[in-house]
């Protein structure tokens, strides 16, 4: 059985009082588990940004139109 594989998300937030956090790093096998993991110890929060950290790349997560992009080729 082998581990699964997280990746680093790291998300620049508001807090529900108004707080900018950024640079603020969760490990988690998807943007949505990462963000279900952030909504945890942040409550109300706004995701402002999320890049993708891999390999120590930073890459933004693939947006629908990326996806698409690439099926169609």
């Amino acid at each position: 059985m082998q581990a699964p594989i997280l990746t680093k998300f790291g998300f620049r937030i508001k807090t529900r009082v108004g707080v900018v956090v950024e640079n603020l790093m969760i490990h988690g096998r998807s943007v949505a588990d990462a963000e279900r993991k952030l909504r945890q110890m942040y409550r109300d929060c706004e995701v402002l940004e999320c890049i993708c950290h891999r390999g120590g790349v930073r890459t933004p997560p693939a947006s629908f139109e990326d996806v698409a992009n690439l099926i169609t080729r």
